[in-house]
């Protein structure tokens, strides 16, 4: 027996260096938790549980199909193609309805107690037609729509086999509307088209009968679709019943939807020359302009604000009642709360109610001294007085910064500065006599008539044959004593004062600043005095106009051009040249006739719609756009507004 020798032991053992190798991590598939998604019916393979169940004729399968699909539609990653069959099992019961389920209710209305089975049927077509709608809004799955054999023929048996006044039909029919306005783009009409095959002319029977709102806006919206396609021109026609409900629900402002709906056809229509010139000799052509012009300004008060800029310059007042200033006096009051005081606080007071401080003051320590001594000498045996030295004294601790002085000069005067007598503002009384220059000592009247006796008797009874007035200011000079007598009462007040309207003012306002404006020899001749509140209130455009107040100047802008084509255009080789008799001009681009000179209709045309801008003329200069370029285009209509008329009038 061979023993078996290990000559390596240490390899038996982990080294000391050894490093583990590194966890795989494992990848688990993570639970998909978004809203109506189910791995096992969304995925893309044949046997797709949804594409089977729409497809198997049983009712309760096609029904759970149908209300997974209700919901996916939503989603933009909704697409046809990753669910082979979908489309086709879409169309199962759409067609079965368009074309037999519908007979159903051609007689009787069963729309409020069908048959179970029946309006269970009707429910799967619209719940296929409802996700057909929803899903073509996908760029991916219109154009999958647009290729499959079942779409047109489908949406030609609706139209042609279903009245769409009809209630029960309405939803069906707007869904196929829908769709058939995703697909209008791509499709031109042949004139030698089987009537089966034309979408126009079931569509325009649906807009001249309909009253509905929700199938006229869809209505008119795939028929501008289809007509915007320039393949489609030639089924343009002047007399269109679309054209006339376009102008039929125009008026309704506050339908936005409907109108955006009604200026889009207008401008399909009206953006082709021959149309444009056609529009312009429709009856309702005015009354039409003028509701375009009216619906800019309608949705423009909703993208205004208002401004407001203060303009006031400076303004001087003065008070309405006249005013003088005099020295204040002791009330009765305050001369009874002194008399109870002792020397120096009696003093104190006195100061106190009788001066204030002013740093330009000055006054007499001898007014000091007799204004106290006139004051309190009656009351001397109940207090004494102070001797002058102690009232002067005293200044300095009621005033801390006024000062005693003398003044140098030829008669020194002693004074102190830095007080004064302390003021009093009172309304000149009505009936008080102003003469001599206000300093007629008689008390206040209690009428006007006795005021004037008052200046008859004492003043105005001057020796001499002339005399000036010396009414307060008044600048009379030299005036016949007859004269004069008449003269005072142009400076007599009234017995009644005028009442004052509760918002005017107690100031007035002057024309100038400082007094240099009154008195003035003729005061008719005084400036006028400016406002005292100038504003200048005013709206503008805070944003661009709307998307429908953009179609409708649009619209305007073609009716304008067409109206004034001939104003603009050059003259040609077989027109008149004035001034260059031997122009030859190369008219080989004018084949096609689109820039020729307008005939007998077309000047009719002409002569219309240059009326009809005259007539919103006003309407236009309240139109503000944002816009610099737009705004010009409107500036440009108005001033051409101005002399439209005179263009309508050439020949």
């Amino acid at each position: 027996m061979t023993t078996f020798v290990n000559r390596h032991a240490a390899s038996y053992y982990r080294p000391q260096q050894y490093v583990a190798p590194a966890a795989v991590p494992v990848q688990r598939p993570v639970p998909d938790v978004r809203d109506d998604y189910e791995r096992w019916y969304t995925e893309g393979t044949p046997n797709n549980r949804m594409s089977l169940s729409l497809r198997s004729g049983i009712l309760g399968e096609v029904a759970w199909a149908l209300d997974r699909l209700c919901r996916l539609c939503h989603n933009d990653q909704f697409v046809f193609r990753s669910i082979p069959g979908l489309i086709d099992g879409l169309f199962d019961w759409p067609e079965w309805y368009a074309t037999t389920g519908y007979k159903n209710w051609a007689t009787g209305s069963p729309l409020f107690s069908p048959p179970r089975e029946l309006a269970q049927k009707r429910r799967f077509a619209l719940e296929s037609l409802f996700v057909l709608r929803n899903a073509s809004l996908n760029e991916t799955n219109a154009y999958d729509l647009a290729l499959h054999t079942h779409t047109m023929p489908f949406i030609f048996n609706t139209l042609l086999n279903l009245d769409g006044n009809k209630d029960e039909n309405v939803e069906f029919t707007l869904y196929v509307l829908d769709i058939f306005q995703v697909l209008a783009p791509r499709m031109i009409i042949h004139s030698n088209l089987l009537p089966t095959q034309n979408p126009l002319p079931p569509i325009l029977d649906i807009l001249r009968t309909t009253t509905n709102r929700s199938m006229i806006i869809s209505t008119l919206t795939a028929l501008t679709t289809l007509l915007s396609n320039p393949s489609n021109v030639s089924q343009l026609a002047t007399a269109s019943p679309a054209l006339a409900a376009a102008i039929r629900y125009l008026p309704l402002f506050t339908d936005i939807p409907l109108v955006d709906a009604c200026l889009n056809y207008l401008y399909a229509h009206i953006s082709h020359p021959p149309f444009a010139r056609a529009f312009l000799l429709h009856s309702e052509m005015p009354s039409v302009l003028k509701l375009l012009a009216s619906f800019i300004l309608y949705e423009q008060n909703m993208f205004q604000e208002s401004v407001s800029v203060d303009v006031t310059g400076t303004v001087h007042t003065a008070s309405s009642t006249a005013l003088y200033t005099k020295d204040h006096e002791l009330t009765q009051e305050e001369l009874d709360d002194l008399l109870e005081m002792a020397e120096p606080q009696r003093c104190y007071e006195w100061m106190k109610c009788m001066f204030v401080a002013k740093p330009e003051g000055e006054l007499t320590q001898v007014d000091f001294w007799n204004l106290y001594k006139d004051t309190f000498t009656e009351h001397a045996e109940k207090n004494g007085l102070l001797v002058a030295s102690d009232v002067i004294k005293n200044v300095n601790h009621v005033f801390p910064q006024a000062q005693a002085m003398v003044l140098q000069g030829p008669i020194q005067k002693f004074v102190v500065r830095g007080v004064d007598r302390r003021k009093e503002a009172t309304t000149i009384e009505r009936f008080k006599c102003q003469w001599g220059r206000g300093q007629c000592p008689e008390a206040a009247f209690q009428a006007s008539t006795e005021l004037y006796d008052h200046l008859l008797e004492h003043h105005v009874t001057l020796e001499g044959t002339e005399s000036a007035c010396l009414w307060a200011a008044c600048p009379q000079k030299n005036l016949p004593k007859a004269q004069l007598r008449f003269h005072v009462l142009t400076h007599l007040s009234t017995n009644h004062s005028l009442q004052k309207h509760p918002s005017q003012s107690d100031t007035i306002t002057l024309p100038l600043g400082g007094g240099a404006y009154h008195p003035v020899a003729d005061p008719t001749s005084r400036p006028v005095p400016p406002l005292r509140s100038t504003v200048i209130n005013y709206t503008r455009p805070k944003t661009d106009p709307s998307s429908p107040a953009l179609t409708t100047l649009l619209i305007i802008r073609i009716l304008y051009r067409t109206s004034f084509a001939s104003a603009d255009a050059a003259p040609r080789a077989d027109a008149e040249h004035f001034g260059f008799p031997g122009a030859v001009e190369d008219t080989s681009d004018l084949e096609d006739g689109s820039d020729e000179l307008p005939g007998g209709d077309d000047k009719e045309g002409e002569m219309q719609g240059r009326k009809a801008f005259i007539g919103v003329r006003k309407l236009l200069e309240n139109i503000n756009i944002q816009d610099s370029v737009l705004m010009s285009w409107v500036e440009e209509m108005v001033d051409m507004g101005l002399t439209g008329s005179v263009l309508a009038a050439s020949p």
